[in-house]
């Protein structure tokens, strides 16, 4: 009897026990769980011809930042595939070697097309639709609306209770602004797969852009226990706790969130979220007046300096510009900005000038030069989204305006910008900055 992946679709093996390991490894991957690799490792080894599961092994490492090891993978997938491969099969494995090979903006387009012939192909669905996905950092402004437009399009294709699918789709909405409904898609989701990190992702978001920073943190307080330190979203999702922490104007209990599971040493997170993590939490206890401990932005300076010692993604790159300032590395900062902007004059970085003008931004910001930053930044506050990650993450930057304004006397704007963020949610730190204003 043929096997099928678990969605239905065909797979080309032979061997039931490999096709189970298969089933098992990607939901694993998909709900972000410890230990897809050592499950879809076992399917590869069960059937070395299985072209599939050395793709998915692939996909997982390119996600882990691990290039050599998912140019490898893809390698052998594309070899099998090419042999005895579905037409189906050989157009995965191909978006997939795009993807895995920074070819991202191929890989999109790929994927889109592909989806339009097997809709319920849930890995390469999977690829435009996160927070890091290919929509994400494709430099789209509207990118946001496209995760929505893709779900909406293939829903019907997919069972009313597909823990996956619900959880993406909440996702979804919730980050394009329909808040309430795209909590009740993830919750479902979570509901239907507790051990399922990207729903409780999902769901955390989606309080978040409530203002339910109590519901979050008794949901991450309940959740987080549950799910390994070795998952990949560990780390992340205590940070979504010390953001909360934080919002209630309790640092120390951020700072406590923060050294035992965030902070680079503490975290075995994917090295784009230990660095967004890290510089956003700290950047944003130093800019809300609260000290900084000794040795905590080294300990970041470090690793960002081992991981990304040259620019690359857009929403890498502002973090990088938001931890060079904060530290005081002026000329390092100057120099990222000359080579981001001479990457737009290139035409090799999606997000555009938006990228540099965040690190201009910033060292303004540092040096106290608020009408400056202000200067640099309003202009392109509204591209901000291009440079991917969630509206969570990309606050920061509205933060930054949001002070600037406050701290070179632009009351107007300030309270401005407020009652526009009180309007979409209620917020303890907003509240407090308004009565400041007042006063």
């Amino acid at each position: 009897m043929a096997e099928c992946d678990s969605r239905g679709l065909p797979i080309s093996t032979d061997s039931p026990q490999a096709a189970g390991q298969y089933r098992i490894g990607i939901d694993l991957l998909l709900s972000a769980w410890p230990g897809a690799d050592d499950t879809l490792r076992q399917a590869a080894e069960l059937d070395p011809h299985f072209a599939l599961a050395h793709a998915a092994l692939a996909c997982l490492h390119a996600i882990k930042a691990e290039p050599a090891e998912a140019r490898a993978r893809i390698a052998t997938a594309q070899e099998i595939v090419a042999r005895n491969g579905s037409p189906r099969e050989i157009s995965h494995v191909a978006v997939l070697a795009l993807a895995v090979t920074g070819q991202s903006a191929k890989a999109l387009e790929s994927a889109l097309a592909h989806l339009d012939a097997w809709p319920r192909d849930v890995l390469i669905l999977s690829l435009p639709l996160g927070a890091f996905g290919l929509f994400a950092f494709s430099g789209m402004i509207g990118h946001d609306q496209a995760r929505v437009d893709l779900c909406e399009r293939v829903a019907g294709r997919y069972d009313a209770d597909d823990w996956w699918f619900l959880t993406y789709r909440g996702w979804s909405h919730a980050e394009n602004g329909s808040v309430s409904r795209g909590r009740d898609f993830a919750q479902r989701g979570l509901e239907r797969r507790r051990a399922n990190a990207n729903a409780a992702h999902a769901v955390a978001h989606a309080m978040f852009e409530q203002g339910a920073k109590d519901e979050a943190e008794t949901l991450l307080e309940g959740w987080l226990p549950e799910y390994d330190r070795a998952g990949m979203l560990h780390g992340h999702l205590a940070w979504h706790a010390a953001l909360s922490a934080l919002e209630r104007d309790d640092p120390q209990h951020a700072l406590a969130i923060y050294s035992k599971y965030v902070r680079p040493s503490a975290s075995l997170g994917l090295p784009i979220n230990v660095l967004s993590d890290t510089v956003s939490l700290l950047w944003r206890l130093q800019a809300y007046g609260h000290e900084v401990p000794s040795g905590m932005w080294e300990e970041v300076e470090s690793y960002a300096g081992s991981r990304y010692p040259t620019p690359g993604l857009a929403f890498v790159e502002l973090h990088t510009a938001l931890l060079a300032a904060a530290t005081g590395k002026h000329a390092a900062a100057v120099d990222r900005i000359k080579a981001n902007a001479q990457r737009v004059a290139d035409g090799v970085l999606p997000a555009g000038p938006v990228v540099p003008a965040i690190g201009r931004a910033a060292l303004a910001f540092a040096n106290t030069d608020y009408a400056e930053c202000m200067r640099i930044l309003e202009p392109v506050a509204a591209d901000v989204a291009r440079v991917g990650g969630s509206g969570a993450q990309r606050e920061i930057i509205e933060d930054m305006l949001l002070l600037a304004f406050m701290r070179s006397g632009d009351s107007a704007k300030a309270r401005d910008l407020l009652d526009r963020r009180l309007h979409r949610r209620p917020s303890q730190r907003d509240a407090r900055w308004r009565g400041q204003i007042e006063v």
